[in-house]
């Protein structure tokens, strides 16, 4: 049953910026530090941060302090059109060139064994459970 209090305008305003579409896609089946998404994204933190609040207010992505980390994974929204058409564009992304291009980045990043200087004493992204 589809939540009533959800704003699917919401959704479709945060899915309506390319930042964070590639955000979306950087974090897939994840959980990603802050700190990586910045790095692959060639953005300044702050900026990074306003899109994920955004989606975060959109209620498709979630985060989690570690000490000074944020980490953020991509959550199911509560309203069942609302999941569905975020699955799809999911999909899409998986598609997509440039999105692929992006996600072998943070593959490359993270999985690095000297990582770049900023990025030394981040915790590597968390890979879902199971």
């Amino acid at each position: 049953m589809a939540s009533k209090s959800y704003n699917l305008d919401s959704l479709f305003k945060a899915l309506a910026d390319r930042t964070r579409l590639r955000l979306i896609s950087l974090i897939g089946d994840s959980e990603v530090c802050v700190c990586f998404l910045v790095e692959i994204l060639k953005t300044s933190q702050p900026k990074i941060s306003r899109h994920l609040a955004y989606l975060r207010r959109a209620q498709i992505v979630a985060a989690r302090r570690e000490g000074k980390w944020m980490h953020y994974r991509l959550t199911e929204p509560p309203d069942e059109h609302a999941a569905r058409i975020l699955r799809e564009v999911r999909a899409s992304l998986g598609e997509h060139p440039e999105f692929q291009r992006d996600r072998e980045k943070l593959e490359k990043v993270c999985c690095a064994v000297q990582l770049p200087v900023q990025l030394r004493r981040a915790p590597r992204p968390i890979a879902p459970a199971g």
